[in-house]
């Protein structure tokens, strides 16, 4: 097995998360040894998987059957967006840092195994028609940055465009 996550490795990660929180309009908790944790986490799932899942939910191994609980994951920004906070607390808003809203509790969105696959294989084979003409049905609405173009697949836009900055306003549904 892997040794213990360096120093060097866990302020590298940490700061890079930071950098992407930030871009996406979040940012991480300011409990440091708490945040440390969990990059240690995140860096013994990538030595063990090959890729860094959420150390707050049990992996399979599989990443393709991991793939929405690669940090970041596919709920962090619904949970953002509702309580303040990701599941595991590692992402928060600024209205949880600044003491204006608590922590609490957030129920795991994350569906059962069975009913992951079941919508897998619902997806599948379904076309829709887009802007762009036919395309793959999508769990989720398709959004895009008016000002720079990027899309995102999600149920609502992000806070702020990861690429321009522009807020959340300048999004629209695409598809």
């Amino acid at each position: 097995m892997s040794a213990e996550p360096t120093n060097e490795e866990v302020e590298r990660l940490r700061s890079k998360l930071d950098r992407e929180a930030k871009a996406g309009g979040y940012s991480l908790s300011n409990d440091i040894d708490f945040v440390n944790d969990l990059v240690k986490g995140l860096i013994a799932n990538e030595r063990r998987y090959g890729y860094q899942a959420c150390p707050c939910r049990l992996a399979s191994g599989k990443k393709d059957e991991d793939l929405d609980m690669i940090c970041p994951c596919d709920y962090r920004d619904p949970d953002l967006g509702e309580y303040g906070s990701c599941y595991c607390a590692l992402y928060v808003t600024q209205e949880i840092l600044d003491g204006k809203r608590m922590l609490e509790s957030i129920p795991d969105r994350r569906p059962p195994p069975e009913e992951r696959t079941a919508a897998m294989k619902d997806i599948a084979g379904k076309t829709i028609s887009g802007k762009g003409g036919a395309m793959t049905d999508l769990r989720y609405p398709v959004w895009r940055c008016k000002v720079c173009g990027y899309l995102c697949a999600r149920d609502e836009p992000p806070e702020v465009c990861p690429v321009c900055k522009a807020k959340k306003d300048r999004f629209e549904r695409f598809i």
